[in-house]
């Protein structure tokens, strides 16, 4: 199995994946550890890949994207964007509609 074969596999097989720098429990990037963030602040599961434990999930996941830099998120398949895009997403609102549309459970904490 080829490296865009497992990338693949991975993206089709989870409903949301996040290919990221270290772990849910401990980020190694400011980047990626903003993306947990905003998923766990909106109470998506997800399976996070460390890219940092395999260089060819690192390189071959930018390949795959066409998109140069980690952290990237892909929902049902579709690749969303990295920290930009999603923080952008998150701040709009756009980000929990998309998941509602997909049929993934998300939703904004009511401001107190």
């Amino acid at each position: 199995m080829t490296v865009q074969d497992r990338i693949k596999s991975e993206v089709e097989s989870n409903d949301v994946v996040l290919f990221m720098k270290g772990t849910h429990q401990f980020p190694m990037c400011g980047f990626s550890g903003q993306v947990v963030q905003i998923l766990d602040y909106i109470g998506v599961n997800f399976k996070g890949i460390n890219v940092l434990d395999d260089a060819d999930i690192r390189q071959g996941i930018k390949d795959y994207a066409n998109w140069p830099t980690i952290p990237q998120l892909y929902i049902k398949g579709e690749f969303i964007g990295g920290c930009d895009i999603v923080r952008e997403m998150f701040q709009s609102g756009e980000l929990v509609s998309h998941l509602n549309q997909h049929g993934i459970a998300a939703t904004m904490p009511q401001k107190s």
